[in-house]
């Protein structure tokens, strides 16, 4: 879910930058700023953003600015006819006639006149807004095809684990008849006199305890789910963070069901590579 994208453009005598950026996160979380003035464009980000994104923390930014314009410049008119009326009045004892540019460098006599154009449209800013957006979404489909084998290897990896599970000597039925079979005659050992509706809930309990199976097949069945779901395409990090829940639960399950070292090393293996799977699902729509 991480990316950046940027883009420039402008109408005169306005230049703006649009940059949009994301980082993972479990749920979409919007930040933006734009300058005084245009809070106006807060619901059409977010608007766009929701549009196309579904998870991350995605920050826009809008910087905006005037280009530099040589200065114009304006006569006084008021003080121009003042001064033209006191000419005349000077003339009339004999004055020669003010000059041009005498008159322009009198203090005051031209006047800098300052840009009063409006705010840049809309329309303007919200089409580079659509186009800096797009950018970003390609940015990080790009991150998410090169995920893409790393996912798979978790998986393939996964997969081989759990095979290697199904084929330990204590996830075998003749290992399980044997244990059940050695757990009962210690039980009779220590009590003779057990009844045998007890001594065969407590089989049953011991049975139900010792068989790793069940686990086993909820793994694969998930493995198979997990590859549906990254070959399937679109929005499908929510559904693998709880394939992750699934796949620990049932690793959890399995290390604590495990009668030997060999299926609880396989275990507990099997545990840090859905954590590394789970870590790079963080990064994925």
């Amino acid at each position: 879910m991480t990316g950046f994208a940027r883009l420039e453009g402008g109408v005169e005598p306005y230049r703006w930058i649009w940059e949009a950026r994301s980082v993972n996160g479990r749920s979409l979380d919007l930040r933006f700023r734009v300058p005084p003035g245009y809070d106006r464009l807060d619901p059409v980000i977010r608007a766009e953003v929701n549009r196309r994104f579904k998870r991350g923390n995605v920050s826009v930014q809008l910087t905006l600015s005037r280009t530099q314009a040589a200065p114009q410049l304006r006569v006084n008119r008021p003080l121009l006819e003042e001064m033209m009326r006191l000419m005349r009045d000077f003339a009339a004892v004999g004055a020669a006639p003010p000059r041009v540019d005498g008159l322009l460098a009198l203090r005051g006599m031209l006047e800098t006149v300052e840009d009063d154009t409006a705010d840049v449209a809309d329309a303007d800013l919200t089409a580079d807004l659509a186009s800096v957006l797009d950018a970003l979404v390609e940015a990080r489909a790009a991150e998410g095809a090169r995920l893409q084998p790393a996912l798979t290897d978790h998986l393939d990896r996964i997969d081989a684990l759990v095979g290697e599970a199904a084929n330990s000597a204590a996830a075998q039925p003749a290992a399980l008849r044997e244990r059940l079979r050695a757990n009962v005659q210690a039980l009779l050992e220590a009590s003779p006199a057990l009844p045998e509706d007890r001594l065969a809930q407590e089989a049953a309990i011991l049975a139900t305890k010792a068989d790793v199976r069940e686990e086993l097949d909820r793994l694969v069945a998930h493995v198979a789910q997990a590859r549906a779901l990254l070959g399937g395409g679109g929005v499908v990090g929510r559904r693998l963070d709880f394939l992750c829940q699934e796949f620990n639960r049932e690793a959890n399950t399995l290390c604590s069901k495990a009668a030997d070292m060999a299926l609880t090393q396989t275990g507990l293996e099997l545990k840090a590579v859905i954590d590394q799977f789970r870590e790079q699902v963080q990064n994925i729509e």
